[in-house]
């Protein structure tokens, strides 16, 4: 991966893909996506028994969180032998530094056993493959504010948040304004320090 991600941020999938690997007339179908919590993770599982209910394998591991501290990882054989599916897979999601990251391994046997090495082989391959084109995108920590304020305050505040990549994710309007706004973790200081200067209170804040 050519990309480099600040240190307090990471990549995580873009979207969701799949890749078809086989081997000796077994399908190892590998679907890679993004998933922020273990149950949107048994989630993402469920759908892809869904989509391929006659396979005798789905096999899984996941990532969830800054691979680089605080992730948070689990795995599955799925019938395999032990060590032979979910293992593999996950050493391979390791090796990437991609966050909140699954991979689905899908298996419809071909008739011809593979034996414990070459199921790891296929596993870490098919997981290799869909892992080599997944589209990522940039995961940057954010600090989200409600605010309350008085109109002519609006504008300057607006003006900051397009000078700092600050998403504005809501705005109302009654005796005062009211808005609330997710700012990147790095302009946290400089953002609260404005909100001071410009009289704007803070009704909470929650780190994203």
């Amino acid at each position: 991966m050519s990309q480099q991600a600040r240190p307090e941020s990471f990549f995580t999938p873009a979207n969701t893909i799949e890749r078809e690997l086989e081997v000796k007339k077994s399908r190892f179908i590998a679907r890679a996506g993004m998933v922020a919590s273990r149950d949107e993770a048994l989630a993402f599982v469920e759908r892809t028994r869904a989509d391929y209910p006659d396979a005798r394998h789905h096999c899984w591991a996941y990532l969830i969180g800054n691979p680089a501290t605080d992730a948070s990882a689990a795995m599955n054989d799925d019938g395999e032998p032990s060590g032979t599916a979910g293992k593999p897979i996950l050493n391979v999601i390791q090796h990437k530094g991609i966050g909140d990251l699954i991979v689905v391994v899908t298996r419809y046997f071909g008739g011809i056993k593979l034996g414990a090495g070459g199921l790891v082989r296929a596993y870490s391959g098919a997981t290799q493959k869909v892992l080599a084109d997944l589209p990522l995108t940039e995961h940057r920590p954010r600090r989200a504010y409600r605010l309350r304020f008085d109109f002519p305050r609006e504008q300057p505040l607006r003006h900051w948040a397009e000078q700092h990549q600050a998403e504005l994710l809501s705005i109302e309007y009654d005796q005062q304004v009211g808005a609330r706004l997710a700012v990147p973790e790095e302009h946290a200081a400089s953002f609260e320090a404005f909100l001071g200067a410009q009289g704007i209170a803070v009704l909470d804040r929650t780190d994203d």
